[in-house]
C-alpha cells in the first residue's frame, strides 16, 4: 500500500520540472501555461469529492484500481499531446481521475490501522510522500534532460500499470457496503460540519498555502541572497529529509503518545516561525535553519491530520470525509500559488503573510477545539 501511495504522489512530483517547459514546448501561451499547471488541481478537487462518495458506495479497492489504471491510460496521452489545447484536456481529466486515488488510499490504510498505532500508520504514509516528494522532481528533471519529456510520462503510466496489477492480486477490500443510493450532496453535510474534520480540513489548507509560499518565494529569497539555484533545492530537501527523519525514526511514536490537535498546531506555529525567519533575515544559515523548522511543522502536522480524519469517521463515510479533507489540500495548492504571487506584487511580504495565516490557523484551532469540548 505504501508503495501505491508513493506511485500516486510521484505522478504529482515528478510533472514539477517539466509541466512548463513541456506546456511552452507545445506552443502554449504563457497564459494557457498558467491555467494547464494549474487545472489539474482544480479538477482534482471535484475527484476528491465526487471519489469520496463513490469509494464509500463500491469500496476501496474497486475505487483504487478504477484510479489507477484511469490515470494510467491518461499518461499515454500526454505524449501525443500536439498544442497546449490537447494538453489542458489531458490536465483537465487526469486531476479528476487522480482526485480519486489519494482518499481511497487513505481510506484504506484508515481501515486497517487500529486506533492505537494509527499515528505511526499515518507517520509511514507520509514517508511515502516525502520519498514521492523528494525523488520525484529530481528523476523527472534528470530524465528529461538526458531522454525527453515524453519519457518521464511513459515511466509513470508503466509505474501505474505495475501498482494496478499490484491492486488486483494484493490487496483485498477493507469495506464492502451495502449503500446503493444515488450521489447526494446532501450525504457530505455532515462530514463538512464534524469539528474534527473541518479542523483538519482547515489545517491541510493551511499547509498547503504555505507549500505554495515556498514554491514561490524561496527561490526569489535565494536570488536576493546571490546565491545559484541549486541553493533553492537544497533548502528544498532539506525540510524533506527532516521530515522523513521524523516520520521513519522512533521520534514517530509521538503520533500516538500526544494529541493529533496538539501536534497540528505545534506544527503549524512552526511553521509560521519557519515563515517568519525566511522573511526577515536574508542570510544562507537563517534560512536552513528555517527550513528545518519547517520540516519538523510539516513532520508533526500531516499524519496527525489523517489520523484525525481516520478517527472521526467510521468505514461508511471515510471515504467522503477524505475526499472532502483532500479538496482542502488541492484548494490550498491552488491558493497558495496566487496568494503567495500577490502577497509578493502588492504588499512585498510573501513569508510574513503566509506566517499571519499560520497564526491565524492555530487560533482558529484553539477555537474550534475550545467549542468542540464545551458541546460534549
Amino acid at each position: 500500500m505504501y508503495f501505491i501511495i508513493i506511485v500516486a504522489f510521484l505522478d504529482t512530483f515528478i510533472q514539477l520540472p517539466i509541466i512548463t517547459p513541456y506546456s511552452l514546448e507545445l506552443g502554449a501561451t504563457y497564459v494557457m501555461t498558467g491555467a494547464i499547471v494549474a487545472v489539474y488541481s482544480i479538477t482534482n478537487m471535484i475527484g476528491n469529492i465526487l471519489g469520496g462518495h463513490w469509494i464509500d458506495k463500491f469500496g476501496r479497492k474497486k475505487m483504487l484500481l478504477i484510479g489507477m489504471v484511469s490515470v494510467c491510460i491518461i499518461l499515454f496521452f500526454y505524449p501525443l499531446a500536439q498544442n497546449g489545447i490537447q494538453l489542458f484536456i489531458a490536465r483537465f481529466v487526469h486531476g479528476l481521475a487522480g482526485g480519486v486515488l489519494i482518499p481511497a488510499a487513505f481510506a484504506y490504510v484508515g481501515d486497517l490501522s487500529s486506533t492505537e498505532k494509527r499515528g505511526k500508520s499515518m507517520a509511514f504514509t507520509g514517508a511515502s510522500i516525502g520519498i514521492a516528494a523528494i525523488v520525484g522532481p529530481a528523476v523527472g528533471g534528470v530524465l528529461a534532460a538526458r531522454a525527453s519529456i515524453e519519457t518521464v510520462f511513459t515511466l509513470v503510466a508503466f509505474l501505474f500499470m505495475i501498482s494496478s496489477i499490484l491492486i488486483i492480486f494484493f490487496l483485498k477490500e477493507s469495506f464492502v457496503t451495502t449503500e446503493r443510493g444515488k450521489f447526494n450532496f446532501k450525504a457530505f453535510g455532515p462530514i463538512i460540519k464534524h469539528p474534527l474534520i473541518l479542523l483538519a480540513s482547515l489545517s491541510a489548507f493551511a499547509l498547503m498555502v504555505s507549500n505554495g509560499t515556498l514554491a514561490f518565494a524561496l527561490p526569489l529569497n535565494v536570488e536576493a541572497m546571490g546565491l545559484a539555484t541549486e541553493t533553492t533545492g537544497m533548502l528544498l530537501s532539506t525540510f524533506g529529509i527532516v521530515a522523513l527523519i521524523v516520520f521513519l525514526t522512533p521520534i514517530n511514536r509521538v503520533y500516538d503518545a500526544f494529541s493529533a490537535i496538539r501536534l497540528i498546531a505545534i506544527g503549524l506555529f512552526c511553521i509560521g516561525i519557519g515563515m517568519v525567519m525566511l522573511g526577515v533575515y536574508a542570510n544562507v544559515y537563517v534560512n536552513f535553519i528555517a527550513m528545518v523548522i519547517y520540516g519538523f511543522g510539516f513532520a508533526f502536522i500531516f499524519p496527525s491530520m489523517n489520523k484525525v480524519i481516520a478517527d472521526a469517521s467510521s468505514k461508511v463515510d471515510r471515504g467522503k470525509a477524505y475526499g472532502v479533507f483532500y479538496a482542502f489540500f488541492s484548494f490550498g495548492v491552488v491558493v497558495g500559488s496566487f496568494a503567495s504571487g500577490w502577497f509578493a506584487g502588492v504588499l512585498g511580504l510573501p513569508f510574513i503573510m503566509c506566517a499571519l495565516i499560520m497564526f491565524i490557523s492555530v487560533a482558529s484551532i484553539a477555537i474550534i477545539q475550545k467549542k468542540r469540548k464545551s458541546s460534549i
